[in-house]
């Protein structure tokens, strides 16, 4: 087995929630040693947010696994300077506070490059860290509403929640991933750090790049449940199978939905893929879906090589073949809890190396320990404890 691309990176991840977590989870998969820094009097909020798995909340445990938790006050100027202590040895340090946080607290691009010129900061955050929404709260739904994706989904009459956090993790955490590595490789050449500026209100942006391009070649605005790959074609669409079930057709291409047509025995109807300004023939292949289960379908797909899936529900993606195949569930070994913790592998694959499987940390469990790698003596680290600073 190869070793971990990213082993030797040292994170230091000051983010709550889901974008940075997600983000570093990701980095620590790949080999860096990611240690949370978080609140003495509480941690990371989603430690405690329902439903729980043992002490900690199951959504913790899915997102903090390989890493290591220094509980340190911040707030406080003793607190502030030994993080600043902490980034000379680190690599990378990633936040998710409102623009101007990390400067109050002393911690702030600053003060993080003047202590270590090749540290890199990643700063995510609802609008980016300026304009005029910098400052204002927000949570995923508002950053999809802002960038116009909340109002292409759903049906025509109204617009409604996406069943994931799009903003977040597409907007968020995968943006700042791609920021931290090509910061990287550009310290390689230059020698010098940078700060990278994720706005998730941008990144939710970025996810219309391809229906915008093709608003404005039509010369007309995007419309919901109304667009090639938003429920306004037949060949790209959901349909209900003869058991209730729902199984998705992403025939696109016209080889594709003339492969399908052809398949199910209505040929004439290949022809038809963009008649009705672009709806097709919506009635007649709701009707052909209806004749079979979903299950039926399923077996369909794979004999004629077709665009169609049964769409799995509630916990049906975990028996699935092929994510059982390429392992894309986890269990995660955790003593403390006395079980292992589910959860979902990293989606970055590179043959030949396997991801770590440590579970997530308890709060502070590793305070003493990060400190005494960062030069900070007993006394030190005492003095720390005597002031209230470590959990």
């Amino acid at each position: 087995m190869s070793a971990l691309p990213l082993q030797g990176l040292r994170v230091l991840d000051l983010s709550r929630l889901l974008p940075g977590p997600y983000a570093t989870l990701v980095l620590a998969d790949l080999g860096a040693e990611v240690v949370k820094v978080e609140d003495p009097s509480g941690g990371d909020y989603l430690r405690w947010m329902p439903p729980m798995a043992g002490e900690q909340s199951g959504w913790f445990h899915a997102l903090n696994r390989n890493k290591r938790s220094l509980a340190l006050d911040l707030r406080h100027p003793d607190g502030a300077a030994a993080l600043l202590r902490l980034a000379r040895r680190a690599d990378v340090v990633i936040e998710s506070f409102r623009p101007g946080v990390m400067d109050r607290l002393g911690v702030g691009w600053e003060a993080l490059s003047r202590e270590n010129p090749r540290i890199v900061l990643c700063s995510i955050s609802g609008y980016g860290q300026d304009g005029p929404y910098r400052d204002r709260a927000g949570h995923d739904i508002d950053y999809v509403a802002v960038a116009g994706v909340l109002a292409v989904n759903g049906p025509p009459e109204r617009p409604v929640p996406l069943g994931v956090q799009v903003a977040d993790v597409a907007g968020g955490s995968w943006p700042a991933v791609a920021g931290i590595l090509a910061a990287l490789l550009g310290r390689a050449t230059t020698g010098r750090g940078a700060w990278i500026d994720v706005a998730m209100a941008e990144g939710a942006l970025a996810m219309l790049a391809l229906q915008q391009g093709a608003a404005d070649a039509a010369g007309q605005a995007l419309r919901r449940g109304s667009e090639q790959l938003n429920g306004g074609s037949a060949c790209y669409a959901v349909y209900r199978a003869k058991d209730g079930g729902f199984v998705a057709l992403g025939a696109l291409e016209p080889k594709f939905f003339k492969a399908f047509c052809q398949a199910v025995g209505r040929p004439e109807l290949g022809v038809e893929q963009f008649d009705h300004d672009g709806a097709g023939p919506r009635q007649e292949v709701a009707a052909i879906f209806a004749t079979r289960t979903r299950a039926e379908w399923g077996e369909f797909a794979a004999r004629h090589d077709v665009c169609v899936m049964p769409i799995l529900e509630g916990d049906e993606p975990r028996s699935d073949p092929q994510f059982l195949h390429r392992r894309s569930f986890v269990d995660v070994p955790t003593p403390w809890a006395g079980r292992a913790m589910p959860g979902i592998a990293s989606p970055v694959r590179i043959r030949g190396v396997e991801a770590p499987q440590a579970p997530a940390p308890r709060l502070g469990a590793d305070s003493d320990a990060v400190l005494a790698e960062a030069g900070f003596d007993p006394a030190e680290v005492a003095a720390l404890r005597a002031a209230g600073l470590l959990g």
